[in-house]
């Protein structure tokens, strides 16, 4: 699933004033979609298995099939080998699970449903992500799987599916549960705040534009260009940069197998100057350029420490209360795919950037060299350190500017 330029709901909340939010579907009020919602029961056992980051895409529909369905259960996690709940669903015998994901060997549900209840597992999140969950869950990839050819293309107007194949999790769970209970008609409701969702961001949407056409720019940048977050006690600001193991695109070992694994991860407190940095051993085979682009040495990669190390090391350093601020999503996502925590407060501040200069600002170092905070020495190994500084010069000078213009 490829996603539409759209304000995030974290995006949101740093760059606009305060909002009410619901508890239920944690959307703000103003978009909020409970009202739509119909509890549907079912003789299906459903378990939702959501990536982590698909929980932070405010556009999701895994929690809102989860709130239409009484029967089901929503996990969100990467790793589930060690868990009671998921043992006690794929070991059910009134109710066998099944996996539904395309593949070989998979049941075309529609035409071959089963004659009695089932547990239905769906992993929630892109098919890279997906991937990931099945990888490192091997029961789930041993299930039995259900499959379906859609009826009818993907509503999901606010994302580009790179096919008509291709549904969101709440119609896939329309189609499917419709096949397995014998009667369609009875799951279209679920699709009524599914309806007024995508109706509502693209409302949102069209009215941004419109308002950006109707209210000329001011000449002076107003505080809500930028999120207030970045005023608050910079105790609470955490700097994180990470570099991958990552084989060129154009190598055949750039598959499955070997995907970018983190392999150097760094932090540092702005209030307190406190620094955190980890070297990791790769766990797959080192790319060429690797040590090269992120220029440390080979031999001391390959002499890392564990995952397991860093998240002992990391749960010591960071605090439920910290900002997380970061360049782009890209290396907070490889945490969270191996399995690391962070704080929900967060910031982007390359779309922070774009959102208070209004267009594209390039790598974190040319913007550094835009604005004049290009940074005299790293804070920590190799180009990761570098990279660190300027981030923490980032921060520091769009934190100035929020400050001045709230006095």
């Amino acid at each position: 699933m490829d996603s539409i330029d759209y304000v995030s709901p974290m995006l949101e909340a740093a760059v606009t004033k305060h909002r009410v939010v619901c508890g239920q579907c944690r959307r703000p009020e103003s978009v909020c979609y409970c009202r739509h919602i119909t509890p549907v029961p079912t003789a299906t056992r459903i378990v939702l298995l959501q990536h982590p980051r698909e929980r932070d895409m405010a556009i999701g529909t895994a929690r809102m099939a989860s709130l239409c369905l009484p029967n089901s259960e929503l996990h969100v996690g990467l790793d589930w080998r060690q868990s009671p709940a998921l043992a006690r669903a794929l070991t059910d015998p009134a109710q066998p699970a099944a996996l539904l994901y395309p593949g070989p060997g998979a049941i075309d549900v529609g035409q071959h449903p089963p004659s009695s209840p089932v547990t239905l597992v769906v992993v929630d999140g892109t098919w890279s992500q997906t991937r990931k969950l099945l990888r490192t869950n091997p029961a789930l990839g041993a299930l039995p799987r259900f499959a379906f050819v859609p009826p009818t293309p993907s509503e999901y107007r606010i994302r580009r599916p790179p096919n008509d194949a291709y549904v969101s999790t709440i119609e896939a769970l329309v189609h499917v549960l419709g096949a397995l209970e014998g009667d369609a008609a009875r799951f279209h409701s679920l699709l009524t705040p599914f309806r007024a969702m995508v109706d509502m961001q693209l409302a949102c949407i069209l009215g941004k534009h419109q308002g950006r056409v109707r209210h000329p720019r001011s000449p002076k940048p107003r505080l809500l260009d930028l999120p207030a977050a970045l005023a608050r006690g910079a105790h609470e600001l955490v700097c994180v940069v990470g570099e991958a193991n990552a084989w060129p695109y154009r190598y055949p070992e750039r598959d499955r197998a070997h995907p970018d694994e983190l392999i150097q991860w760094s932090a540092h407190r702005i209030g307190t100057g406190e620094s955190f940095e980890m070297v990791l051993a790769p766990r797959n085979p080192l790319s060429p350029r690797t040590a090269n682009h992120i220029q440390l040495p080979e031999e001391q990669l390959r002499s890392g420490f564990a995952m397991t190390q860093l998240f002992e090391e990391w749960r010591g350093f960071v605090r439920d209360t910290d900002v997380i601020c970061s360049w782009g999503h890209y290396a907070t996502g490889l945490f969270a795919d191996e399995g690391g925590v962070l704080p929900e407060a967060r910031l982007d501040l390359r779309q922070i950037a774009r959102t208070f200069l209004k267009g594209k600002v390039g790598t974190a170092e040319e913007l550094s060299a835009r604005i004049g905070t290009v940074p005299q020495s790293g804070l920590g190994l190799g180009r990761c350190g570098m990279r660190l500084a300027q981030l923490v010069g980032l921060v520091r000078h769009f934190g100035s500017l929020v400050t001045q213009q709230g006095e």
